[in-house]
């Protein structure tokens, strides 16, 4: 048994399963690299069989990254693990992870077969996925709730197959540390060739014990194998946060006696990147990640860090990625500068083309704000300066008018496919004006469910950056805008959303050239002040 723990990150695939947490092809590949960055053992791309959009990010991040493992999730079919091949076929280091459900519940609800039906679909899937990749995963979908005996021949038969890592999945989050933790035991036990293979847990976290259980699989079950997200994103409350997992074992390396590959030091600049891609906000208090997490307030704690730094400080804030001067550049900061803080927090643009279009807007932005802070750069490598993935709709300018008595008015020149487009509303504020001046344009139709704003750094001066999410269609997508004005971030982020994949095929799909005019959006039905804002 080995001492090390592989991490297994599922951002891209199982984080993205959170609504409106879609990312873009180019986000994905960024995303990818902060991944390798970081030394993540295994990332799971995507669900190539999907759609021809995930195959395509799963191959296209098995071509770039070399470093790290890259694995595509399949159903226990053979389309599904031949897609998944397929899009692996020139990957470094590639996985194909297969899983079926082995409860009751979802055997007789979800897959109507019987357990003998299940069992030879997992033997025959795993046997397929081992012709076509040396390295492969089976899952047993909703493990914890499945009955122990049944569960065991499914994972014996899957080891017999090929299967190199077994997956124990918590799927629905019921599990309680202690239970979770005898239970990955119970089948590593039981099962007669379970030395033959490496367990993995996966957690999700609908009780709020997602990484508690995760860690009790490891160190109670003999797990090897964590599966995680960033942040801690996924489906319905998310899954385990990779940073507290990663963060536990290393600080409590007396307890757990066991080593990560991770490079810490790259933990905060993935977390911000996830966040600011998926416009998913980090809660201030968030373990590790969060803005309060080494914020120390009260003046017994203050006096103490001051007098011996571990009187409340168990890990050091520069180990995970925290700077301690966040103030870096300013306006009179030249290419060599901006090119060497980028590297420092690991989020380098991969050409020259990349990065001279983030260092001109890097200067734009020092025009208009003296303090350039580390979370200002972040942001303005996820403001459409390092991707080459066009946007449909794009921020040109913008006039506004807001006056006490009066009706807020707003003007904007937008592009729409390189082609620049007036055009203009009034609005209960001007925000709502230059939002729906937009819409006037666009009609995309799309209900706003989410209007969120965050101060990037502390002060007046602060970039805002502002998060959207539409809904049409049964989809959801985010978009999300930077700006030190708050109106022009909002613009941003409204046009970022209806650039995204999910607003843009419903918009063409549905609306012809000749056609659009006739149609009415229902964006505005509610006022805005009555959406959700965070501020941090």
């Amino acid at each position: 048994m080995t001492d090390k723990i592989i991490i297994f990150d599922t951002t891209l695939r199982d984080g993205e399963q959170s609504p409106g947490a879609s990312m873009t092809r180019d986000e994905k590949i960024r995303i990818a690299r902060q991944l390798e960055r970081l030394k993540v053992d295994v990332i799971e791309a995507g669900f190539a069989a999907s759609s021809n959009g995930d195959f395509e990010c799963v191959q296209a991040i098995a071509n770039t990254i070399k470093d790290s493992a890259i694995c595509s999730l399949a159903r226990a079919n053979e389309r599904d693990i031949a897609r998944a091949a397929e899009a692996l076929k020139n990957a470094a280091n590639g996985r194909i992870h297969t899983f079926i459900a082995t409860s009751p519940l979802h055997m007789e609800k979800k897959l109507r077969m019987s357990p003998e039906q299940v069992l030879e679909q997992a033997r025959v899937s795993v046997r397929q996925a081992r012709s076509l990749c040396a390295d492969v995963e089976f899952s047993a979908e909703d493990a914890f709730r499945s009955e122990m005996d049944f569960l065991c021949r499914v994972v014996e038969v899957a080891i017999s197959e090929g299967a190199r890592t077994i997956n124990l999945p918590d799927t629905v989050g019921y599990g309680i540390p202690e239970l979770y933790g005898n239970f990955v035991k119970t089948v590593r036990e039981r099962v007669p060739n379970s030395d033959k293979a490496i367990f993995s847990v996966h957690c999700h976290n609908d009780l709020g014990m997602a990484v508690a259980n995760s860690l009790a699989g490891v160190k109670i079950g003999g797990a090897r194998q964590i599966e995680c997200t960033i942040n801690g994103l996924g489906e319905r409350a998310g899954n385990c946060s990779l940073e507290e997992a990663v963060m536990a074992i290393k600080t409590r390396r007396d307890y757990f006696g066991l080593d990560v590959g991770i490079d810490t030091q790259h933990i905060v600049a993935a977390s911000r990147m996830v966040s600011q891609i998926t416009g998913f906000v980090v809660q201030p208090n968030k373990a590790v990640v969060g803005a309060n997490a080494f914020a120390h307030t009260s003046g017994i704690h203050q006096d103490g860090v001051l007098k011996a730094r571990d009187t409340y400080e168990i890990m050091r804030a520069e180990d995970v990625g925290w700077s301690a001067n966040k103030i870096v550049l300013g306006k009179l900061s030249g290419r060599n500068a901006f090119k060497q803080r980028l590297q420092d927090l690991g989020i380098m643009p991969e050409s020259e083309a990349e990065l001279n279009a983030a260092f001109a807007r890097f200067k734009d932005l020092a025009d208009r704000k003296s303090e350039i802070f580390d979370e200002d750069i972040i942001a303005l490598l996820g403001d459409g300066s390092v991707t080459t993935e066009k946007e449909h709709f794009g921020f040109v300018s913008m006039k506004q008018h807001s006056e006490t008595g009066e009706m807020p008015q707003a003007e904007l020149v937008i592009s729409v496919d390189g082609q620049e487009v007036k055009t203009s509303s009034t609005g209960n504020g001007p925000v709502d004006a230059s939002l729906k001046a937009i819409e006037a344009h666009v009609k995309s139709g799309a209900e706003m469910v989410l209007y969120s704003v965050n101060a990037i750094s502390g002060n007046t001066e602060s970039q805002g950056e502002v998060t959207v999410r539409l809904q049409s269609g049964g989809r959801v997508v985010n978009g999300v805008g930077a700006d030190p004005d708050i109106v022009v971030a909002s613009a941003k982020a409204y046009l970022s959303a209806c650039s995204a994949r999910g607003i843009k095929a419903l918009w063409q799909s549905c609306f012809s050239n000749q056609k659009r005019t006739l149609w009415h959006s229902v964006l505005f039905l509610y006022p805005l002040k009555t959406a959700r804002t965070q501020v941090d």
